[in-house]
């Protein structure tokens, strides 16, 4: 069951934090350059009508961002979140929150939900997100192979 975004529903929370962040913030200009309706839209299909209910697809598509924005594992991001009140921010929180938003294992079982498809359709909103600034123009690879110190019983050395 799925339940509503966080700025749609009332919160009972420690302090406003919209009025008190800087509103030039990366993260919060970044919030704002994503349509999170439209992902709403096309990831609650996914959800029962019935059972427990889930966490907003927001928060959750919004930590699966930054984790990987910030390359965190599911436990940090989650650490993260509760003391970060920019990442709350970006989330959708309106109110600073004092409890984690999930357990760990949660975003293992959204991810699991999402599919591949779902997972593929978050990376590339963030790249149609900076259009021809995300093309690299030249794509440099490295294939130089470090040997290792090892030493084999036909070296001469071991023979003196």
């Amino acid at each position: 069951m799925l339940t509503k975004s966080p700025s749609d529903s009332a919160q009972f929370s420690f302090f406003d934090i919209i009025n008190q962040l800087d509103d030039t913030h990366p993260l919060l200009a970044l919030s704002r350059a994503i349509d999170w309706q439209a992902l709403e839209l096309e990831f609650s299909p996914l959800y029962s009508a019935i059972g427990r209910k889930a966490k907003p697809i927001r928060l959750m598509t919004g930590l699966l961002m930054l984790k990987q924005l910030y390359d965190l594992s599911d436990e940090a991001i989650v650490e993260q979140w509760q003391m970060n009140p920019y990442y709350q921010a970006f989330c959708g929180e309106t109110h600073f929150q004092t409890t984690p938003p999930c357990h760990s294992t949660e975003l293992v079982k959204f991810r699991q939900r999402l599919g591949k498809e779902g997972v593929n359709r978050l990376f590339a909103l963030s790249v149609a997100l900076h259009g021809e600034a995300a093309e690299e123009p030249v794509v440099l690879v490295d294939t130089t192979v470090q040997e290792k110190a090892i030493t084999y019983p036909t070296d001469s050395k071991l023979a003196i």
